[in-house]
């Protein structure tokens, strides 16, 4: 008995690697599945819904694809606007930026590389210069595009139930199908929860921020909105990243300190208000995670998959979390999470 103990967990040890080994290399296969999960949970009320009064499955199947197709365009309108606004207002920056460099003794000798010339005069961007800018641009929206038609093709498949997830919970995690269901329904709700506070936060973050932007006369308003609403996505670490790109993009333009103060005081106000005021409430106590869980999976799986790892590793952990609650052995693992 003791040795078919001590080799089962050998076996676990070997195992557990070998799985999170998998997670990695297949990453472009499991970050879309996992996140088509999450997205189709949003539909999943109205699916059932639609589904008591009879309406065909093509029909509502094809309602959640077009609102996934319309929240698209809208995304790509944006990045159009902002891609536009730079475009147009990139020479007036660069002006600012050059005299900002030649003026400040500061950022010649500690920020800029020894390989610019300093006696120079003006600040410009070349054509090789622009395309080495660009080129990681380029790459990652050509590695996007793929990764969002998989997330469309496995929302689908999630929705025209030909992947069941309360099947699979219940064929492998939860045996018993009334603890399956009701399980399910409670995934079901703080995930949906989750996301739509988190976007409704995150816009709110991303208005104001473009707002206050353009109130200071800062460059790239719109730009800078779309970017804080994006980062925000990525718990805890989004909110510093948007203050600190923006302070250091708003030290070039604002000539006077203490605008730049009071522009610095304003982002992290708002940062405070959205993400560590109004986000709580709203979340409730299911995502009540203390912050020594929420940095170990934010690390870890930023370990795994790299940005949308960090993305989605919250609503995975709270998923874990909900799962250890119905075991009376992982009890324990849950409320240390919490």
């Amino acid at each position: 008995m003791n040795s078919t103990l001590t080799t089962n967990r050998l076996l676990i040890i070997l195992v557990v690697p070998l799985i999170f080994y998998l997670l990695h290399i297949l990453s472009f296969i499991f970050v879309p599945l996992i996140s088509s999960m999450f997205i189709a949970l949003l539909f999943v009320p109205l699916m059932r819904r639609l589904k008591k009064r009879g309406v065909p499955k093509v029909f509502y199947v094809s309602i959640s694809v077009g609102l996934m197709v319309l929240f698209g365009v809208a995304a790509f309108v944006m990045l159009r606007l902002s891609s536009e606004e730079i475009l147009s207002t990139q020479d007036a920056f660069l002006e600012k930026a050059g005299n900002k460099i030649e003026n400040s003794e500061f950022i010649q000798t500690y920020v800029l590389p020894p390989s610019v010339n300093r006696e120079s005069q003006g600040f410009s961007l070349d054509s090789e210069t622009t395309m080495q800018i660009a080129q990681p641009v380029l790459k990652f929206v050509s590695n996007l595009l793929p990764q969002l038609l998989m997330i469309l093709f496995f929302v689908i498949l999630w929705l025209s139930e030909s992947i069941n997830f309360e099947s699979v919970m219940n064929s492998t995690f939860i045996k018993m199908k009334h603890t399956s269901v009701k399980t399910f329904r409670r995934i079901e709700k703080d995930i949906i929860t989750f996301i739509v506070v988190k976007f409704l936060i995150s816009f709110g973050t991303g208005v104001f921020t473009g707002l206050f932007c353009y109130l200071f006369d800062v460059s790239f308003p719109i730009f800078w909105g779309i970017f804080a609403f994006a980062i925000n996505f990525v718990q805890m670490v989004g909110s510093f990243i948007t203050v600190i790109l923006c302070s250091l993009f708003a030290f070039v333009e604002l000539d006077q300190s203490g605008s730049l103060l009071f522009f610095v005081l304003t982002l992290t106000g708002t940062q405070v208000l959205f993400g560590s005021i109004l986000e709580p409430i709203y979340m409730g106590k299911s995502f009540s995670l203390n912050v020594i869980t929420v940095l170990i999976m934010l690390m870890f799986w930023g370990f795994i998959w790299g940005i949308p790892g960090m993305i989605l590793s919250i609503p995975i952990t709270v998923f874990l979390k909900i799962l250890f609650e119905q075991f009376n052995r992982t009890k324990v693992i849950a409320q240390l999470m919490g």
